[in-house]
């Protein structure tokens, strides 16, 4: 159960971060629209008042350019009137600062092809008017054609007041135009500038929100995890007080119940050497049963109690080599080896960091199994061989751990895979004691042993065809593994 809520608490960690992370990018998205709507509201501001301040300009100069024909008009017409000179210095100044100004108004009305085209009729007047004013110097006032030039002159005059006016009235149209335009920016900008700021403000508030759930359902877990842990420390101090019976009843094993069996062997031996020739042939076997019975009792002591030490002794991990541990079974089953003429290869074995005496009870175990269940009549087979494998080929293996699979392959009678939760298991055999010498208990001590050195066991066979044991063990054994009381490790499926 505690499991359970576990996981579902992860999973409910990772969905409130990816919403507190969504929350936190949205915030800053509309601050950052917050800033651009910001900076674009202040350039377009800035853009339009230029706009305006450019319209100002234009009629500013056209302005200029109708004072300064006004001045040429004026100094010509008291000249030609009074004959008096000093009316020409307005005509002659207003000549020098003609070009200038023609010359800013087109630069000023170059961004306007409308403009264009009525500035370039006003410099035509304005040329026109020149010419006549000219001309209108040179004669004299009783001159008959004065009153033709003067005539002409004013008609230029008008048409210059009318293009001037014009253009002025086009420019004034278009600052209308950029004055709506740039209130409505200034009234849409802080608009926009309260919603984004609002929005961002709601987001924040929800963030705050999120972030307040998830510190109280933190708290919350935090508090179940430290119930979890006084609980789990209550059951570790049972657990190691079922550890100190398990060890005294181990030591009771290998002690005082060993005892009686040997005096059972002892005197059952004993009674059947001296009263040999007073039993008849059932009381013969009555005392063999007798015998064998206690010898198979005391094996099954030394074999549970070589289980349970895999698990109560701590014994330190150090480089030992497999291929040196295998060649020294198979030297002591040599005379086994060529009694049944067993076929032996062999591969090239790594080198891990084990407890060597429990390498040495794993490969011995699955060694004897293949000797053992050979098939009637077929020349016995006896293959081992090794590969590197990486963690993550294999669930719950540590992927930054390298290991090696070591396989132990025979061609003897098999088994049915549907057995194969069973053969691991302490007291469970597949065949009846008297087919087949042994305790059940052997691939259970081989199971505990890859247990211990965080490993995997399983196994692949069919009936008459022999079994595959494949053993895992890592190459090197981690800090974090030996701080593990109860390594977990799984048998795998066959298949």
């Amino acid at each position: 159960m505690s499991h359970v809520m576990i996981k579902f608490s992860q999973i409910g960690t990772k969905l409130m971060s990816r919403r507190i992370a969504l929350g936190f990018i949205m915030a800053m998205v509309l601050i950052v629209s917050g800033f651009v709507i910001s900076f674009y509201s202040y350039y377009q501001s800035g853009k339009d008042n230029r706009e305006v301040q450019h319209t100002y300009n234009v009629i500013r100069s056209l302005e200029t350019v109708l004072s300064s024909i006004k001045d040429v008009e004026t100094g010509s017409r008291g000249y030609v009137l009074t004959g008096d000179t000093t009316y020409l210095a307005p005509y002659h100044a207003a000549l020098r600062q003609l070009p200038g100004q023609m010359k800013q108004l087109q630069s000023l009305t170059n961004d306007n092809p409308v403009q264009i085209q009525r500035r370039l009729v006003l410099q035509q007047i304005v040329r026109d008017k020149l010419v006549v004013t000219k001309l209108r110097l040179g004669v004299r006032p009783t001159d008959k054609r004065n009153a033709v030039i003067s005539a002409e002159s004013k008609r230029q005059m008008d048409l210059l007041r009318k293009q001037v006016a014009l253009m002025v009235d086009t420019e004034q149209t278009l600052m209308e135009v950029r004055n709506r335009q740039a209130e409505r920016s200034f009234r849409n900008t802080p608009i926009l500038i309260f919603i984004v700021s609002l929005l961002t403000f709601l987001t924040l508030a929800i963030l705050y929100r999120l972030l307040e759930q998830e510190l109280t359902r933190r708290q919350k877990t935090e508090d179940q995890l430290r119930a979890y842990e006084a609980q789990l420390r209550g059951q570790i101090r049972q657990l190691e007080t079922s550890n100190e019976e398990l060890e005294r009843f181990a030591f009771v094993a290998s002690h005082d119940l060993q005892e009686p069996l040997r005096k059972i062997q002892s005197f059952a031996n004993l009674i059947t050497d001296r009263y040999n020739n007073l039993f008849d042939g059932d009381s013969l076997l009555f005392m063999g049963k007798i015998s064998s019975s206690a010898e198979r009792m005391s094996k099954l002591i030394k074999d549970l109690l070589n289980f349970s030490r895999i698990s109560s002794q701590q014994e330190v991990f150090q480089a030992v080599a497999l291929g040196d541990i295998v060649q020294r079974i198979l030297d002591d089953q040599e005379l086994r080896i060529k009694g049944l003429d067993v076929q032996v290869d062999v591969g090239v074995l790594p080198s891990v960091q084990a407890v060597a005496s429990q390498m040495d009870h794993l490969f011995n175990n699955l060694i004897s199994n293949a000797l053992k269940f050979t098939q009637p009549g077929v020349r016995p087979l006896l293959r081992i061989q090794a590969r590197p494998v990486d963690g993550h080929e294999f669930a719950d293996l540590n992927p930054s751990l390298r290991y090696f699979e070591i396989i132990v392959e025979d061609n003897g009678i098999g088994f049915d895979e549907k057995y194969i939760d069973h053969i691991f298991k302490v007291f469970q055999r597949l065949h009846g004691k008297s087919a087949f010498e042994g305790t059940g208990i052997g691939l259970a001590i081989c199971k505990r042993i890859v247990m211990s050195h965080h490993g995997y066991i399983t196994a692949r066979s069919r009936p008459n065809e022999g079994a595959t044991f494949i053993v895992i063990l890592p190459e090197s054994q981690s800090l974090q593994q030996h701080d593990r009381s109860t390594p977990e490790v799984y048998s795998y499926p066959a298949g």
